[in-house]
């Protein structure tokens, strides 16, 4: 039997130990989970957005020759860190897009969907980072990645724009697919 004076002291070393056993300021792994499925805050944000985009923009104007979005694959054919790739070069070039100049009205609706977007960027980077450091795309998704870099030197500023804004939900279901870390649909 341990004596009664002893016990806060046995605890006290205990809590020592298991401090420095789990430290609190351990940098965070990788975190997608909230992504799983998205708040519906967040979604109608984006929902409006776009929108407004289209309520504002005469889309005959901004029609482009690449169409990105138009893959004749699923992302969900894609190994995980594939889609990681994938869904860091859309959020890229997504985030890029909604921070260009813009008209006060619609720079003000695209805020938080720009914000949402940005954090996702970067808790996907602090993922690719910690899980698929060195990962090599594959040939399907390389090709994709080319046929981006292609169409961000030889489309207008304004064809890449509703291109982003007009396919953001394709980009938020490769989050969430990106996100589940198993097959999804």
């Amino acid at each position: 039997m341990i004596p009664l004076g002893f016990t806060p002291l046995l605890a006290l070393a205990l809590a020592a130990s298991l401090s420095t056993a789990f430290p609190r300021d351990a940098p965070k792994g990788c975190s997608l989970s909230k992504y799983q499925f998205l708040a519906p805050l967040e979604m109608k944000a984006v929902q409006k957005m776009k929108q407004h985009f289209e309520d504002i923009v005469l889309l005959s104007d901004r029609q482009c020759k690449s169409r990105l979005f138009h893959r004749k694959w699923n992302v969900a054919e894609l190994s995980v860190p594939d889609r990681m790739v994938l869904v860091a070069a859309e959020l890229d070039f997504t985030t890029a897009m909604l921070g260009l100049p813009a008209e006060p009205a619609f720079a003000e609706t695209r805020q938080r969907p720009l914000a949402f977007l940005s954090q996702a960027r970067e808790d996907l980077r602090v993922c690719m980072a910690t899980e698929a450091p060195s990962h090599q795309p594959s040939g399907r998704l390389r090709h994709w990645l080319q046929k981006l870099q292609v169409a961000k030197k030889t489309e207008t500023t304004g064809c890449l724009e509703a291109s982003a804004i007009l396919h953001i939900f394709y980009v938020l279901n490769d989050l969430r697919c990106a996100a589940l870390r198993e097959q999804c649909t």
